[in-house]
């Protein structure tokens, strides 16, 4: 059977499939009966659907005419003004096949360059009658105010709990998996409310067979377990110094995570322990100096054991 890509196969057909948008799929549903939309812009997280509804938009509106009708550019990859002022203008200038406008779709809109931006306006103002522009990204506020106000603003809602949840059971059901709660309870932990991150670590913890469990979702993303992380911070709290050091150890290099990880997980677990909230907040604090740290070339073990340093003397204090 070949290898299907899952983000793919289910990915949204129709606006009725998309998760917890409501909001901004009415208002999409409003214009796609008009016959017309605006120049666009989808603001939110990674993972919520800004792309899907685009293609959903050009799809409703072009029918079998929507791939000719529809160009999706990454901006990231391709974020210079020779870009703009080629590929993106030549497409914008060219008349549409069978429809009355066609749609550009930038996405990670918010990484193009100033130059870049300032080009784009001007072409936006040269073929609206017969090009539509949708740009997609994290941040709103990094696309230049001019912009800003010849565009419709959508912002995107972060997935919760429930909505990942839901969209899994539908891949889960199909697919005939045997999923644990604390597994989904770990791909969510992960994915943080991305579906495209959370569906592809569905499909990648079933590569070890059809019955997934949390700890083969933690060993295929290579995250540490939550449980490992509170237990090594509490070894520390209690002046066990070299059993946390040991648990450390065992996590950074049996297990191979890396060190920025490690801290985005001591983080997390900083709230649930039993410290007063000053602590807690200098904790925090210290969490984003480490890892400050290890960002610029610093020792791994050796930052991570200072971290865990801290969390004692902390404890002292207390």
């Amino acid at each position: 059977m070949p290898f299907e890509i899952w983000t793919e196969k289910y990915r949204p057909r129709s606006f009725s499939e998309v998760v917890n948008q409501e909001h901004v799929v009415e208002r999409l549903k409003a214009f796609v009966k008009e016959g017309s939309i605006p120049h666009m812009i989808f603001a939110g997280p990674p993972g919520c659907g800004k792309t899907v509804c685009a293609e959903i938009i050009a799809r409703e509106l072009f029918k079998e005419n929507w791939h000719q009708n529809f160009q999706s550019t990454n901006a990231s990859d391709m974020r210079g003004i020779d870009v703009i002022r080629t590929r993106i203008k030549n497409f914008a200038r060219i008349k549409p096949i069978n429809a009355p406008f066609k749609i550009i779709f930038l996405d990670e809109s918010d990484a193009l360059t100033p130059d870049a931006l300032n080009a784009l306006r001007r072409i936006l103002e040269m073929y609206s009658d017969i090009t539509r522009f949708i740009f997609s990204c994290n941040y709103s506020s990094r696309i230049i105010p001019p912009i800003q106000s010849r565009c419709c603003l959508f912002r995107f809602h972060p997935l919760s709990k429930k909505d990942t949840f839901t969209y899994l059971a539908r891949i889960i059901k199909a697919e005939k998996l045997k999923v644990s709660e604390d597994a989904l309870e770990a791909i969510y932990s992960i994915s943080e409310g991305d579906l495209r991150k959370a569906t592809n670590l569905l499909q990648a913890s079933s590569a070890l067979g059809k019955k997934i469990t949390g700890d083969i979702v933690y060993e295929v993303a290579s995250r540490a377990r939550p449980a490992d992380v509170k237990e090594m911070l509490e070894l520390a709290l209690k002046g066990k110094f070299e059993e946390a050091r040991k648990k450390l150890q065992d996590m950074l290099l049996r297990q191979g995570l890396s060190g920025s990880d490690i801290i985005s997980s001591i983080h997390r677990e900083i709230y649930s322990l039993d410290l007063p909230d000053e602590t807690k907040v200098q904790l925090v604090e210290k969490c984003g100096e480490y890892d400050f740290r290890i960002s610029e070339g610093g020792n791994e073990l050796i930052q991570l054991e200072a971290l865990l340093a801290q969390f004692l003397l902390f404890s002292k204090k207390k």
